[in-house]
């Protein structure tokens, strides 16, 4: 039986790596060509592109005292999204994102952060506004669409700011219409629309927007078991919205007509 000299062993030893090296890898796979884009896909490509500068990222602050230095923070409590309601500055969100919160911050879609100062509250519809000091050549207020003509079926896509990636848009239907939920002081809320685009924690106060871009919704809840999206979305419809904004700018609350009658106490004759 013919035996190998330890010699050869020590080259092919010290041989095998140098072969290995002077191996070329196989090149990269060709990339096929891509066809063109549909026409549905266009048109969700430049939604997103005249939107996304209507919508912000709101965080809230909270004040707390340190236990060991006695010291006053202001840490984040929560955080959402918000959307461009005129060039004067005034941002649209959800009365629970801000709820509690000693101050608050407006990002924008270029990143510029703004402080925000609160404006008007109606917890009974889950709105809130707030107000930024910003130029109006970084504004663009979002258009408003209108809840009245709205039909199950018809294609819907909110953009937000979900578990704060900001930005994000997700796509769907609407589900079904005239819902009712209950707001966080406990108010019902009618005329709800029920949607199955994704909206998670950080979406709350973001813009539900139809097909033309224009705004139908403020997304406020989700039923879930869990937490987490599980196909049932719900928004504030735009008619509801843009019938008490104008009160919440105008009287920093909800205002109720009164009868006009003024009880004066009779003269004694």
């Amino acid at each position: 039986m013919r035996r190998t000299s330890p010699l050869w062993l020590s080259l092919l030893v010290v041989a095998a790596p140098a072969l290995a090296a002077r191996r070329t890898p196989p090149p990269p796979r060709p990339v096929a060509p891509r066809g063109d884009l549909s026409a549905s896909e266009r048109a969700t490509m430049e939604l997103f592109q005249r939107s996304n500068a209507s919508v912000a990222y709101i965080t809230s602050m909270v004040v707390r005292r340190d236990v060991f230095s006695l010291n006053i923070l202001e840490i984040p409590r929560g955080a959402g999204s918000g959307f461009i309601w005129d060039d004067q500055g005034h941002v649209v969100t959800n009365f629970h994102v801000i709820e509690g919160a000693s101050s608050a911050e407006v990002t924008l879609a270029d990143h510029s952060k703004w402080s925000a100062k609160l404006v008007g509250v109606a917890p009974e519809k889950d709105l809130a506004v707030l107000r930024i000091e910003a130029p109006a050549a970084r504004l663009r207020p979002i258009p408003i669409g209108s809840s009245r003509d709205l039909q199950v079926g018809q294609s819907v896509y909110a953009i937000g700011n979900p578990f704060g990636l900001d930005q994000t848009l997700t796509t769907g239907v609407i589900s079904a219409l005239g819902r009712e939920i209950h707001s966080a002081s406990g108010h019902p809320i009618q005329g709800v629309i029920q949607t199955d685009a994704a909206i998670n924690p950080g979406n709350s106060g973001g813009p539900l927007l139809d097909s033309s871009g224009r705004l139908i919704g403020v997304n406020t809840a989700i039923a879930s078991p869990s937490g987490a999206f599980a196909g049932v979305g719900f928004a504030v419809p735009v008619d509801t919205v843009n019938r008490f904004v104008p009160q919440l700018i105008a009287f920093g609350k909800i205002t109720r007509p009164g009868l006009g009658v003024t009880i004066a106490e009779a003269a004694i004759t």
